[in-house]
């Protein structure tokens, strides 16, 4: 018998007493957890109370590819107060105990994504089992939104899972597959798609069947008595070891967010609250910090980058809707470096398509294809493919010193070294082996398409796709269009970004294009703070206390600094002195500094904590004995920063602010909670932000001079986003 209606959820009575219940949210390609269903979700328990021939339920998703992605922004967005959300929390809360409290067993049947309420869903039901399936991952993704999770998870996950496994995942926003959910006890078992719902089935007879017989399903961890789990024992299950655990928790994480991120510390007083004074204090707790959270500015920015996301996604990089992205089945790749076989890695096992490495000599391939593998292995070792997979991806990826097998190549990707004149080679080899619809594809950070394409035969089809290092890590992807380049290459390139798993943005072309521009304007203020006296180490602080990830005397050492030594030049040649580094900087070039890679710069990489070079500052010629507010130091270098990105704006580089603040985050590292530099100057108001620069300009120089869009913005009160 089957319930229908055009709700969300569905009830279906099998024949052998198990009811399966199916979440499908009509009219939305994916199910989310909105207020409205709250009424549902009580009749649907009612309904399996009061029906005595029920022995058992399924919870499954109606989407072909996804289970539950967590609760409806739309709706958070909504909340005004605080009260209003926590209200929503315990609304939620609500529902899950009293799928917690049903007096038969419900297995959670996953395939595809189960995030944030998704997991706290699962983790109400008796027992979970998922899918093999790639696109089955686990997580508790609310941290990195600025939230946490608010529907009962900070105290089911640790009770599951364990204390010090939750907060992990808690803390951290990491996703895991099935493999790995199972390790963690997050799921009792592993199939095979196709036999899902019927291994969902037969778990729930099981467990009736246990059931009847006295066997209860217990939910209190089992941990096994090796050293690993008497460590556990030890620090979870004594109040003294939990509070030691706590501590450290709460060390660690200060040490990563710097106190930027007030969520991490209201998921660990949830958790702490709920295993120091019981589970009921804790969905207090949880509850109170999720209304917090909701509306504090951290959440506002941080979930305005994910609609920024969600936009992205859906934008072709043309203005054009007509405009359709061409098939590209295979992908040759020019330089088998760090950039060219992080491009291969991601080619093949993200957008599954298959791709053709070339490099000067085999010792250059041999190491290409050796990095490729490397990224494989430590996925096996992680558990997160079997080596099976990582074989059969690796496989994907073939090696040459010559052209051959580049003639059947849809698109050709340069990541070969930052000179114009090989670039040009290349081109003029690519061109003369393929078909005239063949897209090329330059990787360079700085050299413009425009410059490059002056060599093609047909620039129509030349662009850049400008990837960050690692690739297989770094989220962005910066493509870079001519006047020549066409819409349908664009599309294809933007497409094929996409699916190796980047969020991409369009630019149009120019000198140091978007990221490279901006950051250059960052880097240049650190160094002039540097050459002023101020020490390396109190510049990298205040930046990675202002949000950063990384310093931008540390970030020197790794882009290197012979490479900002060459894109700086670029810099000068295009925008004049207001991108001139300090003088003193081109003493390190000479000196043979060019940072990680010859183990040289700024700061030691021998063996030990690396710290910084004291030699450093002799051959600058400065005593580093300078003391400058750390908030001096950051604001500097971001209104260099956010003001380079707005002259982008102004001139056309950039498409809208959106994708200003999507580069500035995903490409290099400006602070999420931040929102990015157009929502910053949104918050500190335009007019705020021109008084600041001006008052820097007078001091300083002519190269904190607004941006004219900007100050255009404050004599009209405008903002970047509404």
């Amino acid at each position: 018998m089957t319930q229908r209606t055009d709700k969300a959820l569905r009830l279906e009575i099998l024949d052998d007493g198990i009811a399966m219940v199916t979440f499908d949210v009509p009219g939305e390609p994916q199910n989310t957890l909105k207020d409205a269903f709250a009424g549902e979700f009580e009749a649907l328990f009612r309904r399996i109370r009061d029906d005595d021939d029920i022995e058992g339920a399924v919870f499954i998703s109606g989407k072909p590819d996804s289970f539950l992605a967590g609760a409806d922004f739309d709706m958070l967005k909504g909340c005004k107060t605080a009260r209003e959300a926590e209200a929503l929390s315990r609304t939620g809360q609500q529902a899950f105990r009293a799928l917690a409290a049903l007096n038969i067993p419900v297995v959670a049947a996953i395939h595809g994504p189960c995030l944030g309420g998704g997991v706290e869903l699962a983790l109400a039901c008796t027992s979970r089992i998922c899918t093999d399936d790639p696109k089955t991952v686990l997580g508790m993704p609310e941290m990195m939104l600025g939230l946490l999770p608010g529907a009962g998870g900070t105290q089911r996950l640790p009770r599951l899972i364990g204390i010090a496994n939750a907060l992990d995942l808690l803390l951290t926003g990491r996703q895991v597959r099935g493999r790995k959910a199972l390790k963690l006890g997050l799921v009792d078992d592993v199939v095979p798609r196709p036999i899902l719902e019927t291994a969902a089935v037969e778990r729930a007879k099981l467990l009736a069947a246990r059931q009847r017989a006295g066997k209860r399903e217990g939910r209190r961890r089992r941990v096994a008595l090796d050293a690993a789990g008497l460590q556990e024992l030890a620090l979870e299950r004594t109040g003294p070891g939990r509070k030691l655990l706590f501590r450290q928790a709460r060390k660690a994480l200060s040490k990563k967010t710097r106190g930027n991120y007030p969520a991490g510390e209201r998921i660990i007083d949830a958790v702490e609250v709920g295993f120091d004074k019981g589970i009921e204090a804790g969905f207090d707790a949880e509850a109170r910090g999720f209304g917090e959270l909701v509306v504090s500015d951290q959440a506002r920015q941080l979930i305005g980058i994910y609609f920024a996301q969600n936009a992205l996604k859906k934008d072709s990089g043309v203005d054009d809707p007509g405009v359709e992205p061409r098939p590209v089945r295979r992908v040759g790749i020019l330089g088998a470096g760090l950039m060219g076989s992080g491009i291969a890695y991601v080619t093949t096992t993200r957008a599954g398509i298959p791709c053709r490495l070339k490099d000067k000599d085999d010792a250059g391939v041999l190491a290409g294809l050796k990095a490729v593998r490397k990224i494989h292995d430590k996925r096996v070792k992680r558990g997160s493919i079997s080596r099976t997979e990582a074989d059969r991806l690796y496989y994907q990826v073939t090696g040459s010193i010559d052209y051959r097998g580049f003639e059947q190549c849809d698109l050709v990707v340069e990541a070969v070294f930052e000179n114009l004149a090989l670039k040009h080679q290349v081109l003029r080899d690519i061109e003369s082996l393929t078909g005239p619809e063949t897209i090329f594809a330059s990787n360079t950070s700085s050299i413009p398409i425009s410059r490059l394409a002056e060599a093609s035969s047909r620039p129509e089809t030349v662009i850049g796709m400008h990837y960050f290092s690692p690739v297989e890590k770094m989220p962005l992807l910066e493509i870079i269009t001519t006047g020549q380049t066409a819409d349908w290459v664009t599309a294809t390139c933007v497409a094929l970004g996409k699916e190796q798993g980047k969020t991409v943005i369009v630019v149009r072309d120019g000198p140091g294009f978007y990221t490279t521009r901006i950051l250059a304007a960052f880097m240049n203020e650190a160094a002039r703070i540097l050459t002023e006296g101020v020490p390396i180490e109190d510049i990298d602080e205040a930046l990675k206390n202002w949000g950063f990830p990384v310093g931008p005397i540390i970030l020197m050492d790794e882009v290197g600094i012979d490479v900002a030594e060459k894109v700086g030049k670029v810099m000068i040649d295009a925008f004049g002195q207001d991108m001139a580094p300090p003088p003193a900087m081109t003493r390190l070039v000479a000196d043979n500094r060019k940072g990680r890679k010859n183990k040289k710069g700024f700061y030691t990489y021998g063996s030990g904590k690396k710290k910084v070079d004291r030699s450093v500052y002799r051959v600058l010629g400065i005593k580093p004995d300078r003391r400058m507010d750390p908030v001096t130091i950051a604001e500097r270098c971001a209104w260099r920063f956010a003001n380079e990105a707005v002259k982008c704006l102004g001139e056309g580089v950039l498409r809208c602010a959106r994708d200003g603040d999507i580069g500035a985050i995903f490409g290099l590292g400006f602070p999420p909670f931040r929102g990015g530099p157009f929502r910053y100057i949104d918050d500190v108001g335009a007019e705020n932000a021109v008084a600041q620069l001006e008052g820097h300009a007078a001091t300083l120089g002519d190269r904190f001079r607004p941006a004219p869009l900007l100050a255009e913005m404050a004599r009209d009160n405008r903002r970047f986003h509404p």
